[in-house]
């Protein structure tokens, strides 16, 4: 469609950002606890400009967002931008560079500042992370310990709520998870065999929160470290689900 711009922002600063962006075209917005049905919208109809208030881009639901739009090829030739409500921050977010995390970072060194009569907007232009890419477990950059991917429908529980298991090794696993989940966090940890229920602790090493396909609800990409675990066991474990 033609001119048409998607806005995402607090309901209550939707009008102030529709004012400023008046001269953009036809403009469809979404609260900013809507961002499914902005994706969806956004996947359908492939909008030229995509908005997103800064307030909302800081959080794991707008980076999510981000990093759905960015990273998918239909909608290559839409630009997204991070705009602050009262229009003195402005902010243009590139193509998929890097696998840091550039919204949850300080900003970048700003482009030169254009005045006008009333504001001074600045205009950065910044990598988007990548989908997809989960951090090391191991953030020293070295693996303690062989990782295996496991067969599809592998699941743990994590303090009793189901997550799927995506990899795993005898310290630590990769997971999918409904139930949110925080870096640091404490969890226990169940891990069902054919003799018996493995427990014991962990902790969250890293925790993302990812939008998937609009069919699919939102959730959680986690990295969990085992602290207790039986090392045998979980060995075991790995040989007879991966894949």
């Amino acid at each position: 469609m033609a001119g048409l711009a998607v806005v995402i922002a607090a309901s209550n600063l939707t009008p102030a950002l529709r004012d400023r962006l008046a001269g953009e075209g036809e403009l469809m917005t979404f609260a900013d606890t809507e961002p499914i049905q902005a994706l969806q919208a956004i996947l359908e109809h492939r909008p030229r400009l995509i908005v997103l208030e800064r307030l909302f881009a800081a959080t794991p639901r707008g980076a999510a967002l981000i990093n759905r739009i960015k990273t998918d090829a239909q909608l290559a030739r839409a630009e997204v931008r991070v705009m602050s409500h009262t229009g003195d921050y402005v902010r243009q977010v590139s193509k998929p560079a890097t696998d840091d995390d550039a919204l949850s970072g300080p900003d970048p060194e700003p482009m030169p500042t254009r005045s006008d009569d009333s504001t001074s907007t600045r205009t950065t232009v910044i990598p988007a992370t990548t989908a997809d890419m989960p951090r090391q477990l191991d953030w020293h950059g070295t693996r303690r310990a062989p990782r295996y991917r496991l067969r599809s429908g592998v699941t743990i529980q994590l303090d009793g709520n189901p997550a799927n298991v995506v990899d795993l090794s005898v310290v630590g696993a990769q997971v999918l998870s409904a139930t949110i989940l925080r870096p640091n966090q404490r969890v226990r940890i169940s891990v069902p065999t054919e003799e018996f229920m493995m427990r014991f602790r962990g902790a969250i090493a890293w925790a993302k929160f990812e939008l998937p396909e609009p069919s699919e609800p939102p959730r959680y990409r986690a990295g969990v470290e085992f602290v207790d675990a039986d090392a045998t066991a979980m060995d075991d474990f790995c040989g007879k689900h991966k894949q």
